[in-house]
């Protein structure tokens, strides 16, 4: 196309201008990698200031927050979380009675007794001697599996309050191991209450003695549990020291008919 030079000069510059603003708006080749962050934004921010996600109001997100410990804990950590303070507080659980049994344990007469409280769901604390213990270690362990409290009865049964100071802690320190001492006969004082405590035992004596040691008959050991039967009562059996027939006789017969009444029977926490 020809035309007059004065004109062809500003066509030139306008064709030429066109082209280059053509080519600036193309798009950038996206084979070159990006150096933006790999979090990205819907709102594309200058690349010299960085985009910072604001926490959730909830709290922090889990990328922050510590690891989570998992549901199962160690026996020791479990041990050492669950187990709650020795509570002697017994008249706070209602209608709770607390059955002890003491001079066993016995090879025939205390898995009988086991058996009773087993059919009336009852737990019990057994005070046993520590020369029987000896000798049928089998019983404590079947006693204790069934989810009984094992309490310290001294090694054979004597009259402690007459004892030397060296017999005394003698008797007292070869029982079992246990946080709980039953003095024989009730025969205590001060004294044998302090030796007690200096190997870390409560001294438990009770609130109901049935006599059942003395074989009054089975009616007359059920009548004494039906009738000292009241929130917190500790009551006072036997396993051991001759025949317990009347006891165990008298004892299922007493657990159905307090049951009824609403009553429950917790071990001591010894």
């Amino acid at each position: 196309m020809t035309g007059p030079p004065g004109k062809l000069l500003p066509l030139v510059a306008a064709l030429l201008c066109g082209a280059v603003l053509a080519q600036a708006a193309q798009p950038a080749d996206h084979s070159v990698t990006s150096a933006a962050p790999a979090v990205q934004t819907s709102t594309r921010a200058p690349l010299s200031i960085p985009v910072v996600r604001k926490p959730s109001p909830a709290g922090p997100s889990a990328s922050q927050q510590p690891p989570r410990r998992s549901g199962r804990t160690s026996t020791s950590t479990k041990t050492s979380t669950t187990t709650a303070p020795d509570d002697w507080n017994l008249t706070k659980h209602g209608k709770v009675l607390y059955l002890t049994f003491d001079d066993g344990p016995q090879k025939e007469w205390t898995p009988k007794v086991l058996q009773v409280l087993a059919k009336h769901q009852a737990k019990a604390t057994f005070f046993v001697l520590g020369r029987e213990a000896a000798a049928h270690p089998d019983v404590v362990a079947l006693t204790r599996a069934a989810g009984h409290r094992i309490g310290n009865h001294t090694w054979d049964h004597p009259k402690l309050t007459s004892l030397p100071e060296g017999k005394l802690r003698q008797e007292i320190g070869t029982g079992v191991k246990s946080k709980c001492f039953r003095p024989p006969f009730r025969d205590t004082n001060a004294h044998v209450e302090a030796i007690a405590a200096s190997y870390h035992q409560r001294q438990v004596l009770w609130d109901v003695d049935t006599v059942d040691w003395s074989k009054p008959g089975t009616a007359k050991i059920e009548r004494a549990i039906l009738n000292g039967a009241r929130p917190g009562a500790i009551i006072l059996l036997h396993d051991g020291g001759g025949n317990r027939s009347e006891t165990v006789a008298a004892l299922d017969s007493a657990l159905a008919k307090l049951t009824r009444q609403g009553y429950t029977y917790r071990a001591l926490p010894c």
